[in-house]
């Protein structure tokens, strides 16, 4: 388990993050979920050591993390950055790869990357900004390790390869179980991927807890605007849109039991809810 215990980091003015609490558990995937600047790099950069938090401790099992090289062997963090040589080539890139993470797949890695259509004969500076990804995706499910941290996993992936990922980390994860944090903006494409949520909203955690309980929380309700206005009255609001004579609201709390005739209700919508809680 990954422990986050009252991490804050700043950049002169700019407060990152401010007294993160977190837990990461084994064998779960993780939405971390927030808009530019809310913080989400930060934090992966910090867990995998790559940034120091100004106070706070991050621990697996109970040991601290940075600087520690077994701890820091066990995670891996596919980012915004190629750390490999421009001038490498895909295939020598693989078999690198072996020599820092002893578990690697290589023969694994191949397949997915001819799934991919990634031709491993190809530079890493030659990479398009999808294939970059696509390479960056390719090492992160090959390397095996107990905790794999994705920042924005497709970056320039189309839509069949965004869904080939989404394909290969579901199988990975049922054949050979390990924590993925995911950080993205494609909130209703992970919807049906991510076991929990944590939502960081301008450097704080605003929600923390499981996809199902969260969803459960509420409901939306859509109708005639006069009809809508007069069934929310009194009810804990989350946000509303309309459009012309209409009316959807997004509604924390249970179902009435008795529903009034002319509206519709519908289960949460967890991009719809992300929205609402994000401009809270």
């Amino acid at each position: 388990m990954i422990e986050i215990r009252s991490i804050n980091k700043s950049y002169g003015k700019l407060r990152a993050l401010d007294n993160i609490c977190l837990r990461f558990e084994e064998n779960k995937i993780y939405g971390l979920l927030g808009r530019n600047g809310a913080g989400k790099t930060t934090m992966l950069n910090i867990i995998t050591g790559r940034v120091f938090a100004d106070s706070g401790e991050v621990l697996m099992d109970g040991n601290p993390i940075p600087e520690n090289d077994q701890a820091l062997q066990q995670l891996y963090l596919t980012s915004e950055k190629t750390l490999y040589p421009e001038n490498m080539k895909v295939k020598d890139a693989l078999k690198w790869s072996k020599q820092f993470y002893p578990e690697f797949d290589i023969e694994y890695a191949q397949k997915i990357a001819t799934q991919f259509g990634l031709d491993t004969g190809k530079r890493i500076k030659s990479l398009s900004t999808g294939y970059t990804s696509i390479f960056k995706l390719i090492i992160a499910l090959s390397v095996n390790t107990p905790y794999i941290l994705f920042d924005e996993p497709v970056l320039g992936l189309d839509a069949n390869n965004r869904e080939l990922f989404y394909k290969l980390l579901i199988e990975k994860f049922s054949n050979q179980p390990f924590t993925a944090i995911i950080s993205t903006h494609l909130i209703e494409e992970v919807s049906s991927v991510i076991d929990h949520i944590v939502i960081i909203k301008d450097g704080c955690i605003i929600r923390d807890e499981s996809c199902e309980e969260l969803l459960s929380k509420g409901y939306t309700v859509s109708g005639t605007a006069a009809k809508i206005d007069a069934y929310i009255c009194g009810k804990d609001v989350l946000g509303i849109d309309s459009l012309g004579g209409l009316k959807t609201v997004y509604i924390l709390g249970n179902i009435d039991a008795d529903i009034p005739e002319g509206i519709e209700v519908t289960k949460l919508n967890l991009q719809k809810l992300y929205i609402q809680l994000t401009n809270l």
